[in-house]
């Protein structure tokens, strides 16, 4: 089973980037959940959603796991939370912040002989969209790192999910995925 833990604050777009992911995979006949668990209910509360992926139905609802991948996509909760809890040695790090690698180890020691990915989501989410929502980029950087599906599928899906909404909105998105998938490191 596949398990991924993303660490967001309430706004930031994990439990639609989380419920996107869900859609996009159950269209490929894979059985998938896509939960959050929030503290406070504010704008602005540290927040984590989860997403859980396997060919068999999946009975686990619990929000404990050992996640193969974990994104932040608020990089400041990389130095407030512990985004290495419950880690496998086979852990990917996919992590928002406009420091390189090296960088980000050094500055959190706990993050040292992980494996790390770096990608500046919030600014590509800025350039591109017009606000500060670093969801589907990170599901970009996401497809480049796990090399789960091809980006012109994933685009694709994801333009039928945003598809309520204005086309210049659906078009910036697909432009932050790409951006992401090409520049995350």
């Amino acid at each position: 089973m596949l398990e991924i833990r993303w660490h967001s604050r309430a706004g930031q777009g994990a439990v639609t980037g989380a419920k996107g992911l869900a859609d996009v995979i159950s269209t490929t006949g894979k059985h998938v959940q896509a939960f959050a668990f929030y503290g406070s209910a504010k704008r602005g509360a540290a927040m984590t959603a989860y997403n859980r992926v396997d060919d068999a139905m999946i009975m686990n609802h619990e929000k404990y796991m050992e996640p193969d991948f974990v994104f932040v996509i608020d990089p400041a909760l990389v130095y407030t939370s512990d985004v290495t809890i419950n880690h496998k040695d086979s852990t990917k790090y996919i992590i928002t912040t406009h420091l390189t690698r090296e960088e980000l180890v050094k500055a959190q020691p706990k993050l040292e002989g992980k494996d790390v990915y770096t990608v500046d989501c919030i600014t590509i989410a800025n350039e591109t969209i017009g606000r500060p929502i670093p969801n589907t980029p990170m599901l970009g950087a996401f497809m480049k790192v796990s090399e789960m599906y091809d980006i012109e599928f994933f685009k694709e899906s994801m333009k039928r999910i945003l598809g309520k909404l204005p086309q210049k909105i659906v078009d910036a998105n697909m432009i932050a995925i790409q951006r992401a998938y090409d520049e995350v490191k």
